[in-house]
């Protein structure tokens, strides 16, 4: 029988992490005692429906149906917010904070919407946020722009933060496959949820992204205030074409700030890496995160971005933190304490969000048309680097596919407005940035 001290947690959720959080402490009872001086138990969990099946027995008197109960409990000290969602999420978080509590969190739109809420709750209570688990899975980049990083001002962030939508660009490249059938597939092996709009729209990894964006420069950016599209356009052809430019697609999110100007961007998009970028090999259901400091440079962070073990290990982690915070009273500090330090931070306009540009046309196949749209392109002061021409999958038409010199976000919005308007272009065009993020 241990005689450490033991540290009772409240699981609120009991789904596919919160049940793979019970089996890896327990799995690993033994290593974390030795290593945190401190038994975590977990002594109560809430779950929607206590008879549903699930993988992991509990002991008698542990399950439960009232999360608040558990925020509330004076017994429990840490709460792990694992259910998801906004509404009751929030209520279960600021219930606990208010009572000085830690709550660890996996939930990335919670944090995303009611970061700002949540955080100064916790420090008008004295309680405790911790979220290694919302961004990346298993990848400790919350902990290292926090803690590691602590030296540097981040000019840019980059990376995949999205494994579905990893999976489903590295089948389509490697295969050569469909998307619609890619997707299928990956909802089939459990990588794609039934309703996969949140990943393959861009949105998932946007909450990532404001969570991000918030470590590093102290300010939240709303999803509606960022660049946010998705994959569901792409085709085979695109990659196909990309791999012919000396390029790979990967959807990304990218956070960079001018310190000159003190401008902050943040986007989620479909981007043409360079084929020898290692963010551009890195495949399947991985993550990977390119950060890039004025003191130390650029480090880069890969593994596992989702998944029951990935994610319980990120939870532990901050279970680990809680423990020495409860203890010993040392944890991390959390930037947005002074907002006045921030607010000279503004977000950029769309002229000066500049880049490169991959656009894919379906045109009328007939004399005169590259001579149109190319003329529509110079009108905004686009310039075309390369043009690639080929079939299209519908009968007379012709697929042009163009790239550009840098140009900036209005003028290639006004570009594709004008483009639009041709009687020789027969589809919404399809726009893809190029990622040029060399040192």
């Amino acid at each position: 029988m241990s005689s450490l001290p033991v540290l009772s947690l409240g699981l609120c959720g009991f789904g596919t992490v919160g049940q793979g959080v019970w089996q890896h402490l327990e799995a690993n009872r033994a290593l974390l005692r030795a290593r945190l001086g401190v038994e975590l138990r977990v002594t109560r969990v809430a779950v929607r429906d206590a008879r549903r099946k699930r993988d992991v027995r509990l002991p008698r008197g542990v399950l439960g149906t009232d999360p608040l109960a558990i925020a509330r409990d004076p017994a429990v000290p840490v709460v792990c917010e694992l259910m998801g969602g906004t509404g009751l999420a929030r209520e279960v978080t600021l219930a606990a904070l208010r009572l000085g509590k830690v709550v660890v969190s996996a939930n990335k739109a919670l944090i995303c919407e009611h970061g700002s809420e949540i955080l100064a709750t916790a420090r008008r209570h004295g309680g405790h946020f911790l979220f290694e688990a919302s961004v990346a899975g298993g990848i400790p980049i919350i902990k290292a722009l926090r803690e590691g990083l602590v030296a540097n001002r981040f000019p840019r962030i980059y990376g995949i933060l999205n494994g579905t939508c990893n999976y489903i660009l590295t089948r389509m490249k490697e295969q050569g496959a469909p998307y619609a059938e890619v997707l299928a597939d990956a909802k089939r092996l459990g990588y794609a949820e039934a309703d996969e709009s949140l990943d393959v729209d861009g949105w998932d990894t946007a909450h990532k992204a404001a969570v991000l964006a918030w470590l590093a420069h102290g300010i939240w950016v709303r999803t509606d205030q960022m660049i946010v599209e998705g994959i569901s356009r792409l085709t085979p052809a695109d990659l196909r074409n990309a791999a012919t430019l000396g390029f790979g697609i990967k959807l990304l999110a990218v956070i960079t700030r001018d310190f000159r100007r003190d401008e902050l961007c943040v986007r989620v998009h479909p981007t043409l890496l360079p084929a020898g970028d290692v963010i551009a090999n890195v495949n399947g259901v991985f993550n990977a995160v390119s950060v890039t400091g004025d003191v130390v440079g650029t480090t880069l962070y890969s593994g596992r971005g989702a998944g029951r073990d990935a994610t319980a290990s990120a939870v532990i982690s901050d279970l680990a933190d809680a423990a020495s915070l409860l203890r010993h009273g040392k944890g991390a500090y959390l930037p947005g304490e002074e907002p006045a330090a921030s607010s000279r931070c503004r977000l950029a306009p769309p002229e000066r969000i500049r880049s490169r540009y991959y656009v894919r046309l379906t045109v009328r196949d007939q004399p005169g048309v590259l001579a149109r749209v190319a003329s529509a392109m110079a009108r905004h002061r686009v310039s075309i680097a390369t043009v690639i021409q080929g079939p299209a999958d519908r009968p007379r038409a012709a697929s042009l596919v163009l790239t550009t010199h840098e140009s900036d976000e209005r003028a290639i919005g006004r570009t594709l407005r004008r483009l639009r308007a041709l009687s020789a272009v027969l589809e919404d065009p399809v726009l893809l940035r190029i990622g040029d993020f060399g040192p």
